[in-house]
């Protein structure tokens, strides 16, 4: 290509307090619009807003977990827009003076690692939600999310390539988990991001026209909306056109952005210093304290999960990326410590059967200690790997242990060489011409015969002792 692309994210997480930022309005999703609205959240003369505790703290931890400085004083202000949304006609957010500032994510990204800034974090309320009636050109407010606690985490413009940013927005969703600071929802609105996405020639220093891409509810829709946003600049510069700073929609369906509205600036906001609140001043003690209190996160889960447990990066990888799924690893591990097979069994097996069923691993039907017991009954050589699969599903539909279904079902694996051998016999009798060409040179046929040996033991046979007899007689 004869350009690159620009990339900076605006990533917007809601903090899991029970109450607004700023009042005592519950914060939980779901309930009947506006049912949880006070005087302040609506903004009614003469309300005054109370910061929540709980609310900065979240922002604090956050701050260090991405390596940021925390700013021991911080300000809020008012940020000035009218929308249908925003009752009391600005959003108290900070500009001048954030809670934090400076902090940097290692990525890996196409095969590569990248270090990308972190410009700012910063504590603000949301605004309302606009409900459009399908049938009728009328629009409903509901204000239960007016007030509710943001965090906005802005990114320098440090990336590259759509899957950079998909790796950055997904190690920033994984820290928040880790943190249990947000729940990471992107489809109820608890965990947004803004694109802000140019072009400009290869080996140019200056950036280009941004546009801000928003309404992207996934993680392959934010990177399918960059990769689309970057190719229409292009073209549109290569076509003799140029790029304007707009702010543009993503259409998921069609696989596009449309232009939404100019895009503003800051001075546009009017922003200055809230006068009903304080600065924030905080102690660095109980800033400390908060630093000593930090899980181990996602990075450094990974590699002790390698260099500890002999995982590969890969699967080391996998299992930290959720951190439901990394609590679910390191209780199966607590009850039989084998992490090889046991992680095995969670990213084969159980992730298949959670997809199939579209569930969470925090829904799991099979919990990690009967999980455990299953990779146990496969290491003791009790059952099959094939046949654990079978287990599995029995243990999911029922809710029965392990050991029980095998015992009940008649799973339990034949280990018997006399018994195996004598079905061995029966494979090979019945093909000849496949015996011939195996000794012939395709030797890929063993596959064929330990396929039949263990159709004919109804998938009993130790397949070890079935790959020993085969090639003990084949090659004889």
């Amino acid at each position: 290509m004869r350009y690159e692309a620009v990339i900076g994210l605006e990533v917007h997480a809601q903090l899991k307090t029970a109450s607004k930022i700023f009042c005592g309005c519950s914060a939980s999703f779901g309930a009947p619009p506006n049912t949880h609205t006070c005087p302040v959240c609506l903004g009614m003369p003469g309300s005054l807003p109370v910061l929540n505790e709980k609310a900065v703290l979240y922002a604090v931890r956050m701050a260090l977990a991405t390596n940021c400085r925390v700013n021991l004083e911080s300000r809020f202000a008012r940020k000035n827009y009218f929308y249908p949304d925003l009752p009391k006609g600005y959003q108290i957010s900070q500009y001048e003076a954030p809670v934090a500032e400076h902090g940097w994510l290692d990525i890996e990204a196409n095969g590569a690692a990248k270090r990308v800034g972190i410009t700012r974090i910063h504590m603000e309320e949301d605004a309302g939600k606009l409900v459009h009636d399908p049938h009728r050109p009328v629009s409903r407010v509901d204000l239960n999310r007016a007030g509710t606690p943001l965090i906005e985490i802005v990114s320098e413009p440090d990336m590259r390539a759509p899957e950079e940013a998909g790796a950055y927005l997904r190690g920033i969703h994984a820290i928040l988990r880790y943190l249990d600071i947000c729940d990471g929802n992107m489809e109820e609105g608890g965990f947004r991001c803004d694109a802000n996405v140019s072009v400009r020639p290869l080996g140019q220093k200056e950036f280009g026209v941004r546009a801000e891409v928003k309404n992207m509810n996934s993680f392959k829709n934010v990177e399918r909306a960059i990769a689309h946003e970057i190719r229409r600049q292009v073209e549109l510069i290569e076509d003799g056109g140029t790029v304007i700073q707009e702010t543009r929609l993503w259409d998921a369906d069609l696989g596009k952005t449309f232009s939404m509205r100019g895009k503003e600036e800051a001075r546009d906001y009017r922003y200055f210093p809230d006068p009903d609140l304080l600065p924030l001043v905080l102690d660095p003690a109980w800033v400390e304290e908060i630093r000593a209190g930090l899980p181990e996160l996602p990075q450094a889960k990974r590699a002790r999960y390698v260099a500890e447990l002999g995982l590969s990066q890969e699967d080391a990888g996998v299992l930290t990326a959720d951190h439901a799924l990394a609590r679910y690893f390191e209780e199966a591990l607590s009850v039989y410590n084998k992490p090889r097979p046991v992680c095995n069994q969670i990213t084969g097996a159980l992730l298949a059967l959670l997809n199939a069923k579209n569930l969470s691993v925090d829904a799991s039907p099979v919990p990690p200690e009967r999980l455990a017991a299953l990779v146990g009954l496969v290491e003791d050589g009790t059952v099959s790997g094939n046949t654990a699969k079978t287990v599995l599903e029995k243990m999911a539909a029922t809710g029965r242990p392990p050991r029980e279904i095998v015992e009940a079902e008649g799973l339990v694996q034949v280990s018997d060489e006399a018994l195996i051998e004598q079905a061995v016999d029966e494979v090979l009798a019945a093909g000849p011409d496949e015996v011939a060409a195996y000794k012939g040179g395709k030797t890929k046929l063993m596959g064929f015969f330990v396929g039949e040996t263990m159709r004919k033991t109804k998938g009993k046979a130790n397949p070890k002792v079935v790959n020993g007899l085969l090639k003990k007689k084949l090659e004889a």
